[in-house]
């Protein structure tokens, strides 16, 4: 009997940090029970697939990155779709789905997967499934999950249509087939989308969902096994951790509340205890689950002893990072500030080649904790192979499609070297992970919870326990002392640790053969699953490294030579976030906190160019800085208010979140605005009471303005001030208004440097 060849479709996938990538492979790994076969590439991997003359229907996976530009994988096939060389009809027999991954905290949301869509059909491709925009600024499985459930009738139902139509081509009825209609052609599905006005509603609808995961189908019957299995368990009843505030979650809905004292008739009091991260409460611990299916596993991972282990204390491949000195570190925030600012400067006098420019970033490398790795060591039983070498292969039984053994692990490492310089072990675990780990837990209410933690009817736990938090894997698995992974688990599960990006403050004009940068240590609170609080990876790291060396503000700087703490950095240019080129150009920057670090670079330069060009004629410069107390964290002080008395900056417009306000020393004239003086907590209402000279800078005068900070909040609520300025200068409607934005950002005229 021959064979049943299953019908195919194209898989393409464009991924800066991995996510794309796993929703795609996990496409690929279920579209067999689906009775599909799913050919999966990525779209730098033109050489595999062919839309030219593809006849099945495609799917894109795509996320976007930086200011809206599509991954490094995804960037040439975007720029070889976008020749204007290009017939309208170039793809005219392509029939295609397209799933957008982006964030709504930043600029241009889903921008490569709309350049995608646009130009797809421009060339005259087809539509056969509704288009998934997700963000990751409330959970990418809002929009995700359910785009994913109705994909596989959706590309059945393409695969029927495209066979109909060439059947009719065949038999000559071509021509009279009927014309093709949105309501006809594309399924009609509903996606879970946010717009930017229901962010306030998020939460409630991230609690009636689960993130990114490959689910066993419904209506397998490997998924009813799986179903009934974990509706079998039923958990004991572990302390909880009281003291959380009461939390409705929709269908998935606990009780989070302080343990509540109640009589029984008996009249003996009793405790209600509370939900955690290791124990759940009814209805969720009485109900059955649907877990994702399990992920394949790919890698063989087997530790050898060897005679002689070549010590390695730092990175491998240093030939593209710069060994530099930390030559200063100061403490810019005062007395019990909220936040501990720190600027350090580095030494790169020796790397004359190094240049950077105001408005640029570099990447620090960081290790993970000594402490960190040592217990992760110890809780996979590995401690005494701690300076084994790690080989990493393929398995000979490996089913997962596009398996690789990962390419940022270097051959030849010891055990203790992969974990402190190659893995992200503080990695938050997505739920495919989780689902994994079951499979190593012994304790049968600890599986259970695991379970529900992955399943679709634990999302809210799951939110709140985990994701939330950001608990990390090392956490989580003190949380679960029965389950216990193999290395090769955490290798495939663990992405690549990553650089930490920090923006230069400073401008070699006026610090030549050096470089600034500020951060605020990064402080985790402890939580469920977390007992003590914990320090940001790279922040807490570098804090560690200068505390000897720290100066204090008020205190003068040691002219003793203390031993100078040396880390690893890249550049990382940016050549649109920077001062204008034309020095008679006005521009605004707006910069709260530690956002106004690459503002003291461009007034750095500025000065240096007023010195050395005094007959040119400059732009006028605003900054609007804001902070929480104006003598606990008013960063840069003296320098900025330096800056506006020499006329290098031209406005400086500041404002205190915290301090009461007749301790406001700075009264406006425009006092009979809309806004007045005393009600300036954040740069948002600062902005608004300048409108006018805002509005005229930006649309008259062809101005720019730069954002730097934080994206949850404050961009946004900068962005949505710009709105209302230029509905109200220009008196046209919202539409209008983010039309003249939009046009702003494409000229490069508005432009952001914000992190979330």
């Amino acid at each position: 009997m021959p064979c049943e060849v299953k019908p195919r479709f194209v898989l393409l996938y464009g991924s800066q940090k991995g996510q794309a990538q796993s929703i795609a492979e996990g496409v690929a790994e279920v579209a067999e029970e689906h009775g599909l076969v799913a050919e999966l590439s990525c779209l730098s991997h033109n050489e595999k697939y062919n839309l030219e003359k593809e006849k099945s229907p495609v799917v894109f996976i795509v996320s976007t990155t930086g200011d809206g530009e599509p991954p490094d994988n995804a960037l040439r096939f975007v720029r070889r779709i976008k020749k204007k060389t290009l017939s309208t009809d170039h793809y005219k027999h392509l029939s295609y789905a397209l799933l957008a991954l982006g964030d709504t905290n930043y600029a241009n949301f889903c921008n490569c997967g709309k350049t995608i869509e646009r130009r797809l059909q421009e060339l005259g491709a087809k539509q056969f499934y509704a288009t998934g925009y997700a963000d990751d600024g409330v959970g990418l499985e809002v929009v995700v999950d359910p785009w994913l459930d109705g994909l596989w009738k959706a590309i059945k139902g393409a695969l029927s249509k495209m066979a109909s139509d060439r059947t009719g081509y065949l038999k000559g009825e071509a021509g009279d087939s009927p014309q093709e209609t949105p309501d006809s052609s594309i399924p009609d599905v509903q996606l879970n989308l946010l717009s930017i006005a229901e962010r306030q509603n998020c939460e409630s609808v991230r609690a009636s969902v689960e993130p990114v995961s490959k689910f066993a189908s419904a209506a397998s019957p490997s998924a009813s096994a799986t179903q009934t299995a974990v509706s079998d368990l039923r958990p004991a009843s572990p302390a909880g951790s009281p003291g959380l505030a009461s939390q409705s979650h929709g269908d998935a809905s606990v009780s989070t509340s302080a343990p509540e004292t109640k009589t029984k008739d008996t009249g003996v009091p009793h405790v209600e205890l509370a939900a955690s991260l290791t124990r759940s409460l009814p209805p969720l611990s009485e109900s059955s689950l649907n877990v994702p299916a399990l992920p394949p596993l790919y890698l063989d991972v087997s530790l050898q002893e060897v005679d002689s282990v070549e010590r390695m204390d730092g990175l491998l491949n240093k030939d593209t990072l710069y060994e530099v000195s930390i030559s200063r570190a100061v403490q810019l925030t005062r007395g019990d500030s909220v936040k501990m600012a720190l600027l350090l400067e580095l030494d790169i006098s020796a790397y004359p080649t190094i240049t950077h420019q105001p408005g640029d970033s570099f990447d620090v490398f960081c290790p993970n904790r000594g402490t960190e790795v040592e217990d992760m060591l110890r809780r996979l039983g590995l401690h005494e192979q701690r300076n084994h070498r790690v080989h990493i292969s393929l398995r000979k039984d490996n089913k997962k499609r596009g398996a690789q053994v990962p390419p940022y692990i270097p051959q030849n490492i010891s055990l203790l070297y992969l974990l402190t310089w190659c893995l992200e072990i503080r990695h938050v675990p997505k739920k495919a992970f989780l689902r994994a780990l079951v499979e190593h837990t012994g304790d049968a209410v600890q599986r259970r919870r695991l379970q529900e933690l992955c399943s679709k009817q634990g999302t809210a736990d799951y939110n709140l326990y985990v994701r939330d938090p950001s608990l990390s894997v090392l956490e989580l698995l003190s949380a679960f002392p029965s389950c216990m992974p193999p290395l090769s688990l955490l290798i495939e599960h663990l992405p690549k640790l990553q650089p930490r990006p920090y923006s230069a403050a400073s401008s070699c004009l006026r610090h030549p053969g050096k470089l600034h940068f500020v951060f605020n240590v990064v402080e985790f609170p402890a939580c469920s699953g977390r007992p003590a609080g914990r320090r940001g990876l790279c922040t807490g790291w570098l804090f560690d490294l200068i505390n000897p060396v720290l100066v204090f503000p008020g205190k003068a700087e040691s002219s003793g030579s203390p031993a100078l703490p040396k880390i690893h950095v890249s550049l990382r240019p940016n050549c649109s976030f920077r001062p204008p080129s034309d020095l008679s150009v006005p521009f605004i920057m707006v910069g709260p906190g530690t956002g106004v670090a690459p503002f003291i670079g461009f007034l750095q330069q500025r000065e240096k160019e007023r010195q050395e060009n005094p007959e040119a004629t400059f732009g006028e410069t605003w900054l609007f800085f804001g902070c929480r107390h104006r003598n606990q964290d008013y960063l840069f002080r003296e320098e900025l208010e330096d800056f506006e008395s020499s006329g290098t900056l031209s406005h400086l417009k500041v404002c205190f979140s915290r301090d009461d306000q007749e301790e406001e020393e700075e009264e406006e004239a425009e006092a009979a605005t809309t806004i007045s003086a005393a009600r300036c907590k954040y740069v948002q209402h600062n902005l608004l009471l300048h409108s006018q000279q805002i509005t005229d800078i930006l649309l008259k005068r062809n101005g720019c303005i730069f954002v730097c900070g934080d994206a949850k909040n404050m961009a946004k609520d900068v962005n949505d001030t710009l709105m209302d300025m230029i509905k109200t200068e220009l008196q046209v409607d919202q539409l209008e208004a983010m039309k003249t934005l939009a046009r702003l950002r494409e000229e490069k005229r508005y432009l952001q440097d914000i992190w979330g």
